[in-house]
């Protein structure tokens, strides 16, 4: 039987070159890079989060406008699957107060290297430094390496060629040139779980962001448009100042409305509340309290120890006029307004948004345009926030190419012909 050609070797590309392995099938596994899973292994850096384990609907509704496209392929590898898979490679999970489902060791060291261990036992041909080029006249896979180009044969491929955020592990979207001459369609390509920028003072850099303090248990509030409709995001949780902005892991929930209303032209500001258990009533009671011959600075801290990071935006956003009014002063620590200018670039990004549009693929991943290519990963338009939701659907969509990949050559095989699955021949 033909073997399958899997080009990229991220979660996407090792999980469809895992399915076409296990049915005894030769996988050539092309990347780009002088080693393999390189983002795998950096996503894994400050802790690896596999997964979240939740009710389906929710699961579901972190996949924003591809709900839909999205749901087949993780009703088929959820949450439950992801932990099974890794168990499966001798990893044992664990889960966090939030659901949150990571690796005992927290790291992807162990799952990258098992995964690699056991595509190696099943007959994966890596083939390391090989660029896909696109096709030749014949139809053949062109890579271009360090000796020149080559030209492969292949009856089913996979694309698992990635985003466009952090360049430097791998996904460059070149692929987007390639299948934009093919004629499809390809959804621009956007920064998701990012960083905002915002104008802070030079004194208030210089201060506190170059430290990168964390922001803890802050209450971020955004209300905004979309279409003819008005929404509220609310959330608890903690994020970064940075010297350029806020970043982390409350900014990445909301993201992709924050980022749509700054594309939109709309005035969009954060609205953060920096005492979320205490209520406006209390602080003022508190902030009654004489001040005597102590400095803001000392009498605030001794009212309600605001501090640090905390203490900076006050001043950085409140209005001075109202540190002499306990009530005024109240209801604005439990409202400060920042505006955002813009998201950062997308190189910095942990994700990408856009992509190669759903529409140009049949319900196996495959695309009509080219009968026996399939894609999967991130390089489809979908996005969605951290929190082993990206993982899980990059993992989910490439063990979707792979089965289907393994059935387009088992049943043209079966057929006579060059592949096949369940699809029409007369394509």
């Amino acid at each position: 039987m033909d073997s399958c050609v899997v080009i990229g070797s991220g979660p996407a590309g090792l999980m469809a070159a895992d399915m076409v392995l296990s049915a005894g099938i030769a996988v050539d596994l092309y990347e780009a890079m002088p080693t393999p899973a390189r983002k795998l292994l950096a996503a894994g850096g400050g802790g690896l989060n596999l997964t979240t384990e939740e009710e389906f609907a929710v699961f579901l509704s972190r996949y924003p406008g591809r709900d839909k496209e999205l749901s087949p392929f993780l009703r088929d590898f959820g949450p439950g699957e992801a932990r099974a898979w890794a168990q499966s490679l001798g990893v044992a999970t664990t889960v966090g107060a939030s659901g949150r489902v990571y690796p005992v060791s927290r790291t992807s060291v162990e799952l990258t290297r098992n995964w690699l261990s056991r595509l190696e036992n099943l007959g994966l041909r890596l083939r390391l430094g090989y660029r896909w080029q696109g096709w030749d006249e014949a139809g053949r896979l062109r890579f271009m390496t360090e000796k020149g180009q080559c030209a492969v044969c292949a009856k089913a491929t996979v694309l698992a060629l990635g985003g466009g955020s952090h360049p430097q592990l791998g996904a460059t979207g070149e692929w987007r040139r390639i299948l934009a001459r093919l004629g499809c369609a390809i959804a621009p390509f956007r920064p998701a779980n990012c960083g905002f920028e915002v104008d802070f003072s030079a004194h208030f850099r210089e201060r506190f962001a170059a430290t990168r303090p964390p922001l803890k248990n802050v209450i971020l509030t955004f209300q905004g448009e979309k279409g003819n409709f008005r929404f509220r995001f609310q959330r608890r949780g903690e994020c970064l100042v940075t010297e350029y902005g806020l970043e982390g892991s409350l900014l990445y929930a909301c993201g992709f409305l924050l980022r749509d209303s700054l594309e939109a032209g709309r005035p969009t500001r954060l609205h953060l509340d920096l005492f979320p258990d205490s209520s406006s009533a209390t602080l003022a009671t508190k902030l009654r309290r004489p001040q005597g011959s102590r400095s803001l600075a000392a009498y605030l801290e001794k009212c309600l120890r605001l501090t640090g990071v905390r203490r900076g935006l006050a001043y950085e956003f409140i209005d001075k006029a109202l540190f002499a009014a306990p009530e005024a002063l109240a209801a604005a620590l439990k409202d400060v307004v920042i505006p955002l200018r813009r998201p950062r670039p997308l190189a910095e990004a942990i994700s990408t948004a856009g992509g190669l549009c759903f529409a140009e693929l049949d319900d196996h991943l495959m695309l009509r345009r080219r009968p026996g290519l399939f894609c999967c990963g991130e390089m489809l338009d979908w996005e969605a926030p951290t929190g082993g939701y990206l993982l899980t659907a990059c993992l989910a969509t490439g063990r979707a190419a792979g089965l289907a990949a393994k059935d387009w050559l088992e049943q043209g095989a079966a057929l006579g012909k060059s592949g096949g699955g369940n699809y029409d021949f007369s394509i």
